[in-house]
């Protein structure tokens, strides 16, 4: 196993950078395998596990019903909104029901935000849009409305855009627990014994991070599309919590809960049987 090569997909964002850390900087180590960073947008990264090309990656949570008999959930590395999650913008827009078929910009198909578009807003037109272009495209009227993600969630007033639903407030109101968003998963074909030390790395990269602030943050920060240091800690700290490091039993009900909400709406065939490693 020495030196065998493990592809991790993430994304190039600084609350990723920051799980990640330990594992780049090669303070944590997974059995001496040689780690290499794959980054790339969400959306992509969903693309890449529906063909099971990446050992271990980042997927969003309604991915996961179309790719887990590849694939097994690590109870590390996911990102949930406790009370806050995607939000929805518009610049001129105030309410859910003037968007009745209007445009709404979504990251793509199989996107958790795409997800909560069909769960809140069943009667707009989503339009999928790069998640980094959706603010412009609010701003410059090609869409109505927009569902950002990443830092988006805390830049867009100063962009002159103003929220309409913030989805994980709703979802807490509603349900009590977080929103689960973006999930690690690990290919089944590594075995089980593998897989689970793989996620046990994980956990001590994320560890690692926190404990190494001084520089875990500016590595993260590096990541941050344009994030002052203060809303990058900010950022990195939403979707980096306790959570993160083991989503337990909350995590995993969270996550039954959305599966249940989708297949009966009829957005999703199969609801998959949640176990974590």
């Amino acid at each position: 196993m020495d030196n065998r090569i493990l592809r991790v997909g993430h994304s190039p964002d600084a609350d990723d950078a920051f799980m990640f850390y330990g594992l780049s900087c090669n303070a944590v180590s997974i059995r001496g395998m040689k780690i290499r960073h794959v980054m790339e947008d969400i959306q992509s990264l969903n693309e890449r596990a529906l063909k099971g090309e990446l050992e271990v990656t980042a997927i969003s949570a309604h991915a996961y019903p179309y790719l887990a008999d590849q694939y097994w959930i690590m109870k590390t590395g996911a990102s949930m909104g406790e009370g806050y999650g995607p939000i929805l913008v518009s610049k001129k827009f105030q309410d859910i029901a003037e968007l009745k078929g209007r445009k709404v910009a979504t990251p793509g198909p199989l996107t958790t935000a795409k997800l909560l578009f069909y769960l809140y807003l069943e009667e707009a037109t989503p339009v999928d849009i790069p998640f980094d272009q959706i603010m412009e495209a609010v701003l410059s009227g090609e869409v109505d409305a927009g569902i950002l993600i990443h830092e988006g969630q805390l830049t867009f007033a100063r962009c002159g855009l103003h929220k309409i639903i913030d989805f994980g407030q709703a979802w807490h109101e509603e349900t009590n627990l977080p929103l689960p968003l973006g999930l690690d998963v690990v290919r089944k074909d590594l075995g089980e014994s593998l897989a689970k030390e793989i996620s046990l790395g994980m956990q001590e990269s994320i560890r690692y991070g926190y404990d190494h602030q001084d520089k875990s943050i500016p590595y993260a920060l590096q990541f941050g599309r344009g994030l002052d240091a203060e809303t990058g800690i900010r950022f990195v700290k939403m979707y980096v919590n306790d959570l993160t490091l083991n989503m337990g039993e909350k995590g995993k009900e969270a996550l039954t809960l959305l599966f249940r909400k989708a297949h009966q709406k009829g957005l999703i065939e199969y609801r998959p049987e949640i176990i974590t490693l």
